[in-house]
């Protein structure tokens, strides 16, 4: 599947346009099979994120192992303890997963036409895929930095609200509409730098693992050779995600539950900063890695099939050959 996908984009390369022709229903199907990809993958992940965000922000749970914070969890407030926002984590990605994915194929798009030849694209490539993440991820946080308040909200006292509805509402009415967007730079702190990770860390495994083999070798490769190479690609690129926006992930759960400072933002995100320090702001790394490469790796192989089974076009692909 991959190899096919290569050899009709390089024939595109030399045949047509530089980039293919995307219409509105080719971005809808890359909106969709982002949105699903991701609200799948987080809403699996709920129970390990609920652990994860109690490391960070409740003092009796950190330095604590992921195992021994979630048995903790269950026995103070059971199972349902686990599943905590995950009606936020649900919604939140289904919006933001669908604008991350479109947004990556449309920018990469446009930032390959900007280099105006294959061969400056493909000595561009590392800083093609760096834009078009931190563009992609920008607009897709406007969307995301409500509903990942309200997550965090419930996920720190699940008494605050019953529910994503309940909680959104209370928050804009008690705190106001722009407290709703309070972490909206946090978010991209954290955000941000994660899908540089997730994309471009991705791409370039891709191509160093198919760059080892040969054509006749990329042209047999089975689909359980390609679902390896999708998995351990994203393994790595969660991995590279985790550790760049841990600090700011660790930031926006304190922001989110009431911690630090009044002032500007800036302001907060450098006392709190210096508050954790890097241990702090490295808590919860562990559970986070795991879930992470989990998620990344479980994105990238849905995306794929479910873009395939929608009938969506082959993306665009600049790796050197």
């Amino acid at each position: 599947m991959a190899a096919q996908k290569a050899k009709e984009t390089a024939q595109a390369y030399t045949n047509g346009p530089l980039t293919p022709n995307f219409n509105a229903k080719d971005y809808s199907i890359f909106f969709a099979a982002g949105a699903l990809c991701c609200t799948i993958s987080h809403g699996g992940m709920t129970p390990i994120d609920v652990v994860k965000t109690r490391i960070q922000i409740d003092p009796a749970l950190k330095g604590n192992s992921l195992l021994v914070a979630g048995r903790k969890i269950v026995a103070a407030e059971g199972t349902k303890g686990l599943l905590t926002g995950f009606g936020p984590t649900a919604v939140g990605y289904l919006f933001q997963g669908g604008a991350k994915f479109a947004g990556y194929e449309a920018a990469k798009k446009y930032l390959v036409e900007a280099s105006g030849s294959q061969e400056a694209a493909v000595r561009n490539r590392t800083a093609i895929y760096l834009g078009g993440a931190a563009i992609a991820e920008f607009f897709a946080d406007i969307l995301l930095t409500p509903l990942e308040a309200t997550r965090i909200r419930l996920v720190s006292d699940p008494k605050y609200a019953t529910g994503l509805v309940s909680g959104l509402t209370k928050i804009a009415s008690t705190e106001g509409f722009s407290s709703l967007y309070a972490g909206f730079i946090p978010i991209l702190c954290k955000q941000v730098p994660y899908a540089i990770g997730q994309f471009t860390v991705n791409e370039r495994c891709t191509e160093l693992i198919y760059n080892q083999m040969t054509p006749e070798q990329k042209e047999s490769l089975s689909p359980v050779s390609n679902f390896g190479i999708t998995l351990s690609s994203g393994i790595v690129a969660g991995f590279a995600a985790a550790i760049l926006s841990h600090p700011a992930d660790t930031l926006l759960s304190q922001i989110n539950k009431g911690h630090g400072p009044k002032g500007s933002m800036v302001n907060r995100l450098l006392i709190l900063g210096k508050e954790a320090g890097v241990k702090g702001l490295f808590a919860g790394l562990g559970p986070r890695m795991i879930m992470t490469a989990g998620l990344v790796s479980s994105q990238f192989i849905m995306y794929g099939y479910i873009k395939q089974a929608l009938g969506a076009r082959p993306g665009i692909e600049i790796h050197k050959e």
